[in-house]
C-alpha cells in the first residue's frame, strides 16, 4: 500500500502539478507586480526590463545545467515564431491588466484551453479522452460564469484579454513541441533573449527611469515572468497539454481572490460558482484512473 501510495505521488502527473503550483503563484503575483508597474511605465519597457533582468536572474540555472551549451539549439527559427507570438500577447495581458479587472483578465484569458487542446490534439498528435474534454468544458463554463458576457458592454480590456488568449495557445502549443527537444532552461533562456530582441527598439522610444518604487515592482515581474516560464516548461516535459492547461484554470479563482484582497474588485456569487466549476473540472482532470493492469488483480 505505502509503494502504490509512493508511486502516484511520483508519477509523471503529479510533479507537474507541482511545477504547475509554481507557476500558478508567480502568475498571481505577476499580475499585481504588472499592473503597478504600469502606473509610471509603458508596458514596452516594463517587458524589456522583464527580459533582460529576467536574463540575470536565469543565468543560475543556465550554469547549474552545464553553461550556454546546456541552452544550445537546433530550433532557433521555433523559438523565435513561439516568443514573436508571446511577446505579442503577453503585451496584449498587460495592456488589459490597466483597463479591467484582474479577474475579468485572466478568466477571458481562460478562453485559451479551447484552442490550445484543439491544437495539442491535431499538431502535437496528443489524445483527448472524453473526462478531459468534459474537465476543460467544466473549466470553460466556470470562465463564462465568472465574466458573464452578455450581461454587459463588452469593452476594449476584454476584447485585448481575448486576443491574448489566441496568442497563448499558440504559444503553449510550441512550448510543448520545443519541449520534446529543448530542456526547460533553453526553452526560457530563449524566450528571454528573443522578447528582449523584440521589446528594444520600441522601449527605448517610450524610455523613462522608474522610480524607487517601481523599480521593486519591475524586479518582481522580471522574477516572475522568469521563473513561472521555466516552471511551466518543466511541468510541459512531464505532461501532456491537454493534462497541464486545465491545472492552469485555478488561477482564475486565486486571481479573483487577489483582486478582492489587494483592489476590492467584487467576488459575488457568480465568482463564487465559478470557481466551484473551476476545481471540480481540475479534480476530475487530475483523478487517475486505473489501467488494465491495476483492474485484473490476482486473487490470492
Amino acid at each position: 500500500m505505502l509503494l502504490l501510495m509512493q508511486s502516484r505521488f511520483d508519477s509523471p502527473t503529479t510533479r507537474a502539478a507541482g511545477w504547475m503550483a509554481g507557476w500558478l503563484t508567480l502568475m498571481v503575483v505577476i499580475a499585481v507586480a504588472g499592473r503597478e508597474a504600469a502606473r509610471e511605465l509603458s508596458v514596452f519597457q516594463i517587458m524589456l526590463l522583464r527580459s533582460t533582468l529576467g536574463m540575470l536572474m536565469l543565468w543560475p540555472l543556465v550554469r547549474a545545467a552545464g553553461g550556454l551549451s546546456a541552452v544550445r539549439t537546433e530550433r532557433l527559427p521555433q523559438h523565435a515564431l513561439r516568443n514573436a507570438v508571446h511577446y505579442a500577447a503577453q503585451y496584449g495581458w498587460f495592456v488589459a491588466l490597466t483597463l479591467i479587472p484582474l479577474a475579468q483578465v485572466v478568466s477571458i484569458e481562460f478562453t485559451m484551453p479551447i484552442w490550445s487542446a484543439a491544437l495539442a490534439v491535431v499538431f502535437l498528435g496528443e489524445h483527448m479522452s472524453g473526462r478531459k474534454w468534459f474537465a476543460v468544458l467544466l473549466g470553460l463554463v466556470g470562465v463564462a460564469v465568472i465574466v458573464r458576457p452578455g450581461v454587459g458592454a463588452i469593452d476594449s480590456g476584454q476584447m485585448i484579454a481575448l486576443a491574448s488568449a489566441l496568442g497563448f495557445a499558440i504559444s503553449i502549443v510550441l512550448v510543448k513541441s520545443l519541449t520534446r527537444t529543448d530542456a526547460a532552461v533553453a526553452i526560457s533562456f530563449w524566450m528571454l533573449v528573443v522578447q528582449s530582441a523584440i521589446g528594444l527598439v520600441p522601449a527605448l522610444i517610450v524610455w523613462q527611469w522608474p522610480s524607487v518604487q517601481t523599480w521593486g515592482w519591475v524586479v518582481v515581474v522580471a522574477f516572475c515572468g522568469t521563473y513561472s516560464h521555466y516552471c511551466f516548461a518543466r511541468a510541459m516535459q512531464l505532461a501532456d497539454a491537454t493534462v497541464v492547461v486545465p491545472m492552469d484554470f485555478l488561477r482564475v479563482p486565486l486571481t479573483a481572490l487577489v483582486g478582492w484582497l489587494a483592489y476590492s474588485e467584487r467576488l459575488d456569487l457568480f465568482t463564487l460558482l465559478g470557481i466551484g466549476l473551476i476545481l471540480t473540472g481540475n479534480v476530475l482532470n487530475l483523478a487517475r484512473l486505473p489501467t488494465d493492469d491495476e483492474r485484473v488483480q490476482p486473487k490470492a
